[in-house]
């Protein structure tokens, strides 16, 4: 079990981010879960993209101190890594099968389990969103709302399918090679911070080319090849029964994959923000562009950003919302995409 000291001042008061990690045995394979808060709190589940972690993923959107104020006073945050993810793993057995994408979201239903949790707000970012979306369809009664980056539903296109077998075969003969690493930090961010031979690259995208490095080449292949077999959730989305939120860098390899989506699902539940000038992964490369969206998708569930001296807690029934609360103009959000951009300044 690992304990962290980080921490993120607002106003005077500071809010630990020190988190515990728990390594959960599942029916298909052990994973790594770290846990963030007060477990009395509401949970909100986060499972991160391709060859990612909660770190890689979402220190960005978590160390902003307006997002701590908003989610973790208001939540317990449980990071799910996929397997062999985590920091310091191992490589997975090989003789273990390659689990489907529909077995890891049985396995977050597991994680469920296991911490006694209920219905619980979910956060995913592109094959993470993917895992959520479908754990959502399969358990519909564990997911009260969906806040997804990015996100994928539907099989791979040919170029997809094309260019992840070319990563996955890369990974299998040559791990975790820099060619590998400049494929998924174009998957992951704008053209704008990875830089050129002009200029160079940001600080966000060399500590994620760092973090890369410490992945397991053979459990990203694993993941990656369950990615690939993916099926379409084309059918599913519109009855889907909790609201979704629906964030994608104008960027995006898979900006048009959320513009889809969005467009399947009922348009009284969801709302679409796009965000100029980012990549995939607005949770890192402009975290503040998600804030205020949040805030009000939040509120809908009687969630606010709380002052100083209260920490509110909310037991996010849906049964004490209002038909009104759950449209996307309650949410501050237009029906058609909205889009906003970071001054340099922020």
């Amino acid at each position: 079990m690992a304990d962290s000291s980080d921490s993120v001042s607002i106003g005077m008061e500071t809010i630990s981010l020190g988190g515990k990690e728990h390594i959960i045995k599942t029916h298909f394979g052990s994973v790594s879960v770290s846990v963030f808060g007060d477990q009395d709190k509401p949970a909100l589940v986060t499972y991160p993209d391709l060859a990612l972690n909660h770190i890689s993923c979402f220190q960005g959107l978590f160390f902003c101190p307006e997002a701590c104020s908003l989610l973790l006073h208001n939540f317990c945050i449980y990071h799910i890594s996929p397997p062999g993810h985590e920091l310091g793993a191992g490589p997975i057995n090989p003789n273990h099968y390659v689990l489907s994408v529909d077995d890891i979201a049985d396995q977050v239903a597991e994680v469920l389990n296991f911490f006694g949790l209920g219905a619980v707000m979910c956060m995913g970012v592109t094959a993470g969103a993917y895992v959520l979306t479908l754990f959502a369809m399969k358990y519909r009664h564990r997911v009260l709302g969906l806040i997804l980056v990015s996100p994928l539903c539907r099989e791979p296109s040919w170029t997809e399918w094309l260019l992840n077998k070319v990563t996955s075969n890369l990974l299998y003969f040559y791990g975790m090679c820099g060619v590998v690493k400049d494929l998924l930090l174009k998957r992951y961010f704008s053209e704008e911070v990875r830089g050129s031979a002009q200029v160079p690259e940001s600080d966000i995208v060399q500590a994620c080319r760092r973090l890369l490095d410490e992945r397991q080449s053979t459990n990203v292949w694993r993941f990656l090849e369950a990615l690939n077999g993916r099926p379409d959730l084309t059918e599913g989305l519109r009855s889907l029964n909790c609201r979704s939120l629906i964030f994608v860098g104008e960027n995006s390899p898979f900006h048009s994959e959320a513009l889809y989506m969005t467009s399947k699902l009922d348009r009284r539940y969801s709302a679409l923000v796009e965000v100029q000038a980012c990549g995939s992964m607005v949770t890192e490369e402009q975290p503040h562009a998600m804030l205020i969206p949040i805030e009000y998708f939040l509120m809908g569930y009687g969630l606010y950003r709380p002052t100083l001296s209260v920490s509110p807690r909310s037991p996010l029934s849906p049964s004490c919302i209002s038909p009104e609360l759950l449209s996307p103009e309650s949410m501050g959000l237009k029906l058609k995409p909205i889009k906003t951009r970071i001054s340099a300044e922020v």
